[in-house]
């Protein structure tokens, strides 16, 4: 028995030392869920890889229009972060208590562009007053998210209610339940133009981009990122690592501006 006890007493005291190296976060390891504006998956999916690479917590994404996704935290789902395309669904979030005070920081920003297929004829459009989107399709469909509820088809709308393009370009609006699913229609060629990000735009090689909106035609286009109300401990950290220099970069790579001052 004292010799079974003497092995075990080693074993314990080798594991200890095994973990003594590792820093905390690492050694518990854990997980976070972080509710995010499907414009964002592919720049998030790299910050979150370098999130866990520092820290050994596991990010889990899920990804959809902002819209959707604070109903859903509202209706119970367990979400630990928040990342939203625009203003208003975080100010609902935050009207509702929804996401934790104190932890909000508005992140990013992106630029409201006008997309066709690849292989469309179509050539550099200057977008601006009276611009007639209807015709520019050439009979076929004009995409963007829901101009009810989805941020980039809130922002479609705005701008070509601005410029007084809207009624012509309405009977031809297709509405989608968020930017990617806009993005896949026109990289299909089932459409003929599409309103998106232009981050959106970078990542898919079947569209090309063909005319930008200006930027006094809709609201700015920014990212805020808060803590959920039932948010794990680790997620003020999370949102942390999102200021970071690391972050920035990637972020900026994908072609977001980065609003907020980077730390180390």
């Amino acid at each position: 028995m004292k010799r079974h006890a003497k092995i075990l007493f080693a074993l314990i005291v080798s594991l200890i030392g095994s973990l003594a190296g590792v820093p905390a976060a690492q050694a518990q390891g854990g997980t976070l869920t972080v509710f995010a504006a499907a414009s964002l998956k592919n720049a998030l999916d790299e910050v979150d890889a370098a999130f866990t690479a520092r820290t050994g917590t596991k990010v889990v994404a899920s990804y959809a229009a902002s819209s959707a996704l604070i109903r859903q935290i509202e209706q119970g789902a367990p979400a630990d972060v928040f990342f939203s395309a625009d203003l208003d669904w975080m100010d609902y979030g935050d009207g509702k208590r929804l996401v934790k005070s104190g932890t909000r920081v508005n992140l990013l920003g992106n630029q409201l562009v006008l997309i066709a297929p690849q292989d469309s004829k179509l050539g550099s459009v200057t977008i601006g007053p009276g611009v007639d989107l209807a015709s520019l399709a050439g009979g076929g469909r004009i995409v963007t998210g829901d101009v009810r509820a989805v941020p980039v088809g809130k922002y479609a709308k705005a701008a070509l209610e601005k410029l007084g393009a809207w009624q012509a370009a309405e009977p031809r609006l297709a509405m989608t339940e968020n930017v990617r699913a806009a993005l896949t229609l026109v990289a299909r060629g089932e459409a003929a133009l599409g309103i998106v990000y232009e981050t959106d735009a970078k990542v898919e090689p079947q569209v090309k981009i063909v005319g930008v909106f200006p930027a006094d035609s809709h609201p700015a286009i920014v990212y805020p990122v808060a803590a959920t109300a039932t948010a794990k401990p680790d997620a003020d950290r999370y949102i942390a690592f999102l200021r970071t220099q690391a972050a920035k970069t990637i972020f900026e790579k994908y072609g977001f501006t980065f609003l907020a001052r980077p730390t180390s």
